[in-house]
């Protein structure tokens, strides 16, 4: 792989020596060390990548040519970029269509916008060499000073690299915009500015404290990864340390860009069949009643079908999820994918056609609260101004669940306890090694040998204090303001996500992908505070905001270390994107709630607007206020709360099988995940609605792990990820200029003709409607 690296003297280092992230000495070793060759990888390009060890020695490059990070122009562009993210997340919170605006697609947006800063604006350090080549040395004129700390030379990698994380930390704190938003347009409690401000910052930031002890096992461990995030990476270091006219990869990089985003408009917007194509369904489209049932339950998968999507084929890479995010999975976690995929296909058609729980009295897969015939329950009814009415309850009677929602939400809580005691009968002694190891200052990254060697690690009682500060600000929230969350019930809700967020980290880091664990905030909500959908609301928002923002920050400073950028710069602009990022969520509520309240409360929407999201968020609230009844010992569904005794104790039998059987031949037994099995086993429907897009899933995902990375390991290394980020990087390009262009995200919308490729009065996938 050919690369033009950035010369090191060339790259002025003041502004990093004033904040002490490294001295003088620490630089002039780090030049003679890494001064190597190509791509700094190992000797062996054809070495087959299989852990986080193998990934760190010939994946990923230790090359470090210590280049600004923090100047004027990446602080004013990732400004900048933070309230564009924020802004766009929480205006397609109220859009009929859904665009997500992150990763590459906020790389690619810096970069250009980087690049035209460095090359339009008057560059200090071609004016100093003109000036130094006719004065000598000497002290440099205010003007040439001034351009130096504009614009001092070209646009490089570290400047780039902060600039786009702190832009996608700006969504972290969205979970509070969420339930201001519920609160002002579904119940009458005042909103008042100590509640938004207080609790932006308190919601937004308490999982960072956390993160900060888990460190050692979550960031500095070899093994923590976090496979998803390569692309990204990957996608970095390509377009500053490759020279499109000398490197194929980089050439591949935007063939594969340019091509995605001409095919995304063909399936997004002209052709959606391609979306989700099924032989079995387009083979049968007249067929009628109960035939038309099982084609519609078993094979449909279309956006507005409620089916298994079982051997369908999505051609979309963006629009149903098809993302880069899958082809950078781990092999190990492709299998027991697809294992608990065919699982979960086998429970749910047993449980419907078996019909459990008198399941085919209602409709299949369906995740809505329903009547005993069948309708929609009216919520609103039972919770007239945000409270449980218990005579209205017993009109209407217990709403009712279908049997694979109530399979699905237990496998849900089978899995969550599966992570726990996985993590400690598993990985227990590898993270008590991992601490012990920290406080002796050795490590088995080799990144993080690099950063201790030449960066200063942020503190510990950085993290302490905003965790400190966080919880203090949350109490007075709880205490002062009237949101129906008393402090003990906010205690309780920070306790669980500090339990449940280390285990969930680990796991995310090793595996790329985490366990859904929001379920347990919601259900364990919804029994300490029954009849309180908004108290639910912020319980939730704060106890699994602290896992995810614990896991979010963890992969952050990860990819800092692969990207070698000094990790005080990364802790502190990551709790700027994060705090600026609320604040812009709020006040573009605020604008859009305000202007369109009855639109968004009580109607379905017009081709500007839509109130889907926010009403099915209060839904979801108001159902888990009914918790202690709908999931009561002795009613259908009483199990579903056993879910996490379940599934801790199949872990446990799994360890003890693991010490008496070790091996099956080559096979170690200890490389079964369980909680990842049991969460694909369930995750139909209660994480995957567009099922048209699992068997196109595993299919991407075991050609790029299995073949490319076996077969051919050089391809694997040099183009998957960076492929992958090109496609992710179009698609979303594409369909960010379609959803202003067409799909009414900019006003009157304007859809394609109706065809056969265009089915939008039927099912795109021509699955027959059953009567």
């Amino acid at each position: 792989m050919s690369e033009s690296p950035v010369k090191t003297s060339d790259i002025s280092l003041t502004s990093q020596e004033v904040i002490g992230e490294k001295s003088g000495a620490n630089l002039h070793v780090a030049k003679d060390e890494h001064a190597h060759s190509d791509d700094g990888l190992g000797d062996n390009p054809d070495a087959i990548i299989v852990t986080g060890a193998d990934a760190a020695h010939h994946l990923l490059p230790l090359r470090d040519d210590f280049d600004s990070v923090l100047t004027v122009r990446s602080i004013f562009l990732a400004s900048g970029l933070s309230c564009f993210q924020a802004v766009m997340y929480q205006i397609y919170q109220f859009k009929p269509t859904s665009v997500t605006i992150q990763g590459t697609f906020i790389v690619l947006i810096s970069y250009f916008l980087g690049n035209g800063w460095a090359k339009f604006l008057p560059r200090g350090d071609k004016f100093e060499a003109r000036w130094r080549a006719k004065n000598g040395e000497g002290k440099l004129p205010w003007w040439i000073t001034a351009m130096k700390f504009i614009n001092h030379g070209e646009w490089s990698l570290k400047e780039h690299a902060i600039c786009s994380i702190t832009a996608t930390s700006a969504s972290n704190a969205s979970s509070s915009s969420m339930v201001f938003a519920a609160q002002d347009l579904f119940y009458n409690l005042p909103l008042s500015a100590a509640t938004v401000i207080l609790s932006t910052i308190s919601i937004g930031l308490f999982g960072y404290g956390v993160c900060g002890v888990m460190r050692p096992i979550a960031v500095w461990h070899t093994e923590a990864v976090y496979w998803s995030t390569l692309p990204t990476v990957k996608t970095l270091q390509g377009l500053h340390w490759q020279d499109v006219k000398n490197s194929k990869p980089l050439k591949y990089f935007w063939y594969a860009f340019c091509g995605m985003a001409v095919y995304e408009t063909i399936p997004a917007y002209i052709f959606p069949w391609l979306n989700s194509v099924s032989i079995p369904c387009l083979a049968a489209q007249k067929a009628t009643g109960e035939t038309a049932s099982v084609l519609n339950n078993v094979f449909g998968g279309a956006t507005n079908n409620q089916g298994l999507g079982l051997f369908t084929l999505s051609f979309d890479w963006q629009y149903k999820q098809l993302t880069s995010f899958q082809t950078s999975l781990p092999l190990k976690l492709q299998i027991h994918q697809a294992l608990g995929f065919a699982a979960c296909f086998v429970a749910m058609i047993g449980i419907y056609y078996g019909n459990a729980w008198d399941a085919k009295s209602l409709p299949f897969m369906s995740t809505r609260m329903l009547q005993s015939n069948g309708t929609t329950y009216p919520l609103n009814a039972v919770f007239p101004g945000g409270v449980l009415d218990e005579a209205a309850m017993g009109e209407y009677g217990l709403p009712k669940l279908t049997g694979t929602f109530a399979f699905a939400m237990f496998m849900t809580n089978a899995a969550i306890g599966a992570l726990i005691v996985h993590t400690v009968l598993f990985w227990g002694k590898d993270i008590l090694k991992a601490y012990k190891s920290a406080r002796e200052g050795r490590y088995d990254d080799p990144h993080h040998e690099h950063m201790v060697k030449h960066y200063k690690e942020a503190p510990w009682w950085w993290y302490i204090t905003v965790l400190v500060g966080s919880f203090v600000l949350g109490i007075i929230v709880t205490t002062k303001e009237n949101i129906t969350l008393s402090a003990w019930a906010y205690v309780v809700s920070l306790a669980l996500g500090c339990i449940i967020a280390p285990f969930s980290t680990i796991l995310y880091s090793r595996f790329g992908n985490g366990i859904a664990t929001n379920n347990l905030s919601k259900m364990l909500a919804g029994l300490i505070l029954p009849g309180r959908p908004i108290g639910n609301m912020y319980f939730a928002a704060w106890s699994h905001n602290v896992i995810t923002n614990a896991v979010n920050l963890s992969n952050d400073l990860k990819m800092g270390e692969y990207l070698k950028i000094p990790p005080r710069i990364m802790f502190l602009t990551q709790i700027y994107g994060t705090v600026l990022g609320g604040f812009i969520n709020y006040a573009i509520m605020i604008s859009i709630v305000s202007g369109n309240r009855e639109l968004l409360s009580d109607g379905d929407g017009n081709s500007s607007w839509s109130g889907a999201t926010i009403q099915s968020y209060n839904t979801n609230a108001a159902s888990w206020a009914l918790a202690p009844y709908i999931y009561k010992i002795g009613t259908p569904y009483g199990a579903v709360p056993l879910g996490l005794i379940a599934g801790a104790g199949v872990v446990m039998i799994h360890a003890i099988f693991h010490r008496f059987v070790p091996k099956i031949g080559k096979f170690d037994t200890s490389e079964i995940n369980l909680p990842q099995f049991i969460q694909y086993a369930g995750y139909i429907p209660y994480n995957q609605s567009q099922t048209c897009v699992i068997f196109t899933w595993i299919i991407a995902g075991f050609y790029v792990q299995f073949y490319l990375r076996n077969y051919k390991p050089r391809i694997f290394r040099d183009y998957s990820y960076l492929i992958a980020g090109a496609f992710d990087g179009a698609s979303l390009m594409v369909l960010f200029i379609l959803s202003f262009a067409v799909f009414g995200a900019g006003g009157v919308s304007h859809p394609f003709p109706s065809w056969w490729g265009n089915n939008e009065n039927g099912h795109y996938d021509w699955c027959p409607a059953a009567e």
